[in-house]
């Protein structure tokens, strides 16, 4: 092994050169080094391979493997399905935006029309209190008869 630095060094590996077969595969890098090495006579991931890593590592292999218009047909399939995600991602938060501006407008909405509540009862209550008749309090303040009659 080359040491570049503490940390940092590289190693060569001679693939045609390792040669154990599957039974003797005892760690992660024998693993590694099988499958680089012989990726491309595979047709399917061999069982003692079946980490997850393994099977993203074939599905890539397996790309390589496609003719060139196949693999303008595999491009163009992934670029659709990006599209659809895409668009749908964009709907996604155009609709949140639009529930939470819409949120918003109803709260305000809601808020302004308990203020204008809460002043036609404050102003009633002063001109009930200054004795003008409840009838033309009511018709002043929008509120009904009996609500004026209530303070």
């Amino acid at each position: 092994m080359v040491s570049l630095t503490d940390k940092l060094g590289y190693k060569m590996i001679s693939l045609p050169l390792f040669n154990k077969q599957p039974e003797e595969l005892k760690t992660v890098m024998d693993q590694w080094l099988y499958l680089l090495k012989h990726l491309s006579t595979m047709d399917r991931l061999p069982t003692f391979l079946d980490k997850r890593i393994f099977g993203l590592i074939f599905e890539i292999g397996e790309i390589g493997k496609l003719t060139e218009e196949e693999l303008m047909s595999y491009e163009a399939s992934l670029k659709h399905k990006r599209d659809a995600e895409s668009v749908f991602n964009s709907a996604k938060k155009s609709g949140e935006a639009l529930g939470h501006a819409k949120g918003l407008a109803e709260g305000k909405a809601k808020g302004l029309a308990e203020g204008e509540r809460k002043k036609a009862l404050e102003t009633a209550k002063a001109f009930k209190e200054m004795g003008l008749p409840i009838a033309d309090i009511a018709k002043g303040t929008g509120l009904s008869v009996e609500e004026v009659e209530k303070l």
